[in-house]
């Protein structure tokens, strides 16, 4: 077994490798940017070395310095974790010329999958079906076109080198064909250094099935079963879970012998997924292969029992598999969520900002033992930026069976507190209780069909969470003054303290009365009138009872919002003050600005020529997708304030627009 190893990522998955590593003795060494030297990853380990500038392609996608932090401070292997540098054959095999061992699959295989065109020719020679489609190397655009028209539309358009949902595009129509290209094979440009595509032909409701491999040096190699990853938005998964809901043992035994099929095709060894399309009567066809360990793996090992990333050392320091196929059971039910920076009624573009106030639930991290596991590669503090993925954490649950998982979900989310920016946690609140998921009629296009459903108009928050919210500012205002006048008591001689407080939220704004009486404060807005008395708390907690009735909640407190988690929701209320906040909406109706911080990559429209309503003006690419900047009504772009390749920040003015009448 090695001594000391390097982890050359970030996030989570450092924190697990270190975390695993350190059961079993083994040093481990941190690399980390700018961004990321008081990270979470960084505390985690040994010994910590920096690689470079904030953007990856500064650090963590520089090789040659990952190797030379390996060799500097003594590591005998490399552990890729997932995403950078983990698929990429050439530092693979630049680690073996530098004499370490890089703890993956060989270069051979990283090599024979990294191409999904040519991927799809050698599992066509295993025997392992495919989707109808084209994978070769002419990428002529006309030429691509023409076999689209022939597979017969809608087809799928993806990055022949891609992962992670990148690069990919579904055209339901000849003439989307064009601009569907072009965005695609710029997206695979920025993403992974290589515009190729390839064309499938695209399934209605199809499942996404991907099946866990595993293989030694001594030719063992066993399938860990499958994991059912349909639950999706832009082609990245939001949902997994093991086992998959409805798969026959007979289904199960079949696409395991294909996927260890697949493996050995390529000479495989170490940790692998098989990434199966599949249609609702059961056939499947192969997509990819992931040559590295999965964000999702923590579902198999709670089913399982197993320890992935200690079989990856294991392995990677010439041991055979801790157990063969034989000896592999499923037990129970796992569900994993990725609770996200992102906002999800704004086309899950991500959120950028600091976690004021994080709070998970209380669970064991990276064990398989427990009901709910938590993976999180960040803390209360820590900033999500642009430079990488905005996923907070992975909370992971195991049941019995999926009713019982489902549950225990639930329950763990409502527990999940979130300040500073926003979160897709109340629509994983939403998803996991709609009535596909719940019934498991599951399909890669479950979150679109049932929008309606998952993006409900904003609701008012009741009157509960508005008594809180006041509780909490007449609290701050005793803590924050000595001043008499502003204790909670509202003391006032000879006559009772009003005020009046207004409190706004997504659903609109609410004025609320506060009458401070001998037996409390009186609440009054339009949805009911509440005696509030025996106000108490500590930090964020506030205790106060509500017409008698106890009520208790966490109620964060962010400049002027005061953020209440209440009865499984949480309600953030800015607290509006008229005179101070005066002028401040922004009236010019002719700005258009980037959502979040971004670079340009392409301009559609042109000064003084008259476009519609809704066509697009400009793209951004952020976090290595795609954003279409649109006309918000008929009119005309007056001025381009920026070029392509340009660099904007959250907020920026990107054009002047000139509305036209009808």
């Amino acid at each position: 077994m090695f001594n000391k190893i390097l982890i050359a990522n970030r996030g989570e998955i450092a924190c697990r490798v270190a975390t695993t590593a350190r059961c079993l003795g083994i040093r481990t060494v941190a690399v980390y940017s700018e961004a990321d030297i008081a990270a979470r990853h960084v505390s985690f380990c040994d010994e910590a070395v920096a690689i470079g500038g904030a953007a990856a392609a500064d650090s963590y996608l520089k090789a040659d310095r990952i190797i030379e932090a390996a060799k500097l401070s003594g590591a005998q292997a490399i552990h890729p974790g997932y995403g950078f540098l983990s698929e990429n054959a050439d530092f693979a095999q630049a680690c073996a010329n530098a004499g370490l061992v890089f703890v993956g699959p060989p270069v051979s295989a990283i090599r024979a999958m990294g191409s999904k065109s040519a991927a799809k020719a050698l599992m066509e020679q295993a025997g392992v079906p495919l989707v109808p489609g084209y994978h070769g190397e002419n990428q002529e655009a006309t030429f691509l076109q023409q076999q689209a028209d022939s597979i017969g539309y809608p087809v799928l358009l993806k990055a022949s080198a891609g992962g992670g949902g990148k690069g990919m595009r579904i055209v339901e129509r000849r003439d989307d064909f064009d601009s569907a290209l072009a965005s695609c094979q710029r997206e695979a440009k920025n993403s992974f250094g290589d515009e190729r595509v390839l064309l499938e032909k695209y399934l209605v409701r199809p499942r996404h099935i991907e099946i866990q491999v595993f293989a030694d040096t001594q030719g063992h190699c066993v399938s860990l079963f499958e994991r059912d990853c349909s639950v999706q938005r832009r082609h990245q998964k939001v949902l997994e879970e093991a086992p998959a809901p409805g798969m026959t043992e007979e289904r199960r035994k079949a696409m395991g012998d294909a996927a260890v099929a697949a493996a050995r095709a390529v000479g495989y060894v170490g940790a692998g997924t098989v990434e199966f399309i599949a249609r609702q009567d059961g056939h499947f066809y192969f997509m990819e292969m992931n040559t590295r360990l999965q964000v999702e793996h923590p579902v198999t090992e709670m089913i399982t029992g197993t320890d992935l990333v200690e079989w990856q050392l294991r392995v990677a320091a010439g041991e055979r598999l801790p157990v063969l196929q034989p000896d592999l059971k499923i037990r129970g039910h796992a569900i994993e969520a990725r609770i996200y920076a992102e906002n999800p009624e704004k086309g899950f573009l991500p959120s950028i900002g600091r976690l004021q106030h994080l709070s998970l639930p209380v669970a064991a991290e990276f064990t398989r033992e427990n009901a709910i596991r938590i993976d999180a590669g960040v803390r209360e503090g820590d900033a999500i930026t642009p430079h990488y993925d905005p996923m907070i954490a992975k909370l992971v649950v195991w049941g019995e069976d999926r009713a019982q998982a489902l549950a225990r979900l639930a329950q763990a989310l409502v527990e999940v507190e979130v300040v500073g920016l926003s979160t897709n946690v109340a629509f994983l609140g939403r998803l996991i209780a709609s009535q596909p998921f719940a019934t498991a009629e599951l399909d890669t296009g479950l979150i679109e069909r049932h929008h309606a459903t998952l993006f409900p108009a904003p609701t008012p928050a009741p009157l509960s969470a508005l008594a809180l919210a006041c509780a909490a500012v007449i609290r701050h205002e005793t803590q924050s003054s000595d001043d008499p006048w502003a204790q909670s008591s509202g003391w006032r001689m000879n006559a009772s303290l009003t005020r009046t407080l207004s409190l706004s939220e997504s659903a609109g704004e609410s004025a609320i009365s506060l009458v401070y009486e001998r037996s409390g404060v009186r609440l009054s807005t339009d949805r009911g009138t509440v005696l509030l008395t025996e106000l108490s708390g500590a930090g964020d907690r506030v205790s106060v009872r509500v017409d008698g009735r106890p009520t208790t909640a966490n109620v964060v407190r962010s400049g002027e919002s005061f953020h209440v988690f209440h009865e499984g929701c949480h309600w953030p209320l800015e607290w509006r003050n008229p005179i101070a906040h005066a002028g401040e909406e922004e009236t010019d109706g002719g700005r258009l600005t980037a959502p979040m911080p971004g670079k340009i990559v392409a301009l559609m429209a042109r000064t003084g020529v008259t476009v519609a309503k809704g066509e697009p003006l400009l793209i951004m690419e952020a976090m290595k997708m795609e954003h279409t900047i649109s006309a918000p009504a008929k009119g005309k772009v007056t001025e381009l304030l920026y070029a392509v390749g340009d660099q904007v920040a959250e907020g920026a003015q990107l054009l002047s627009f000139e509305h036209e009448e009808n």
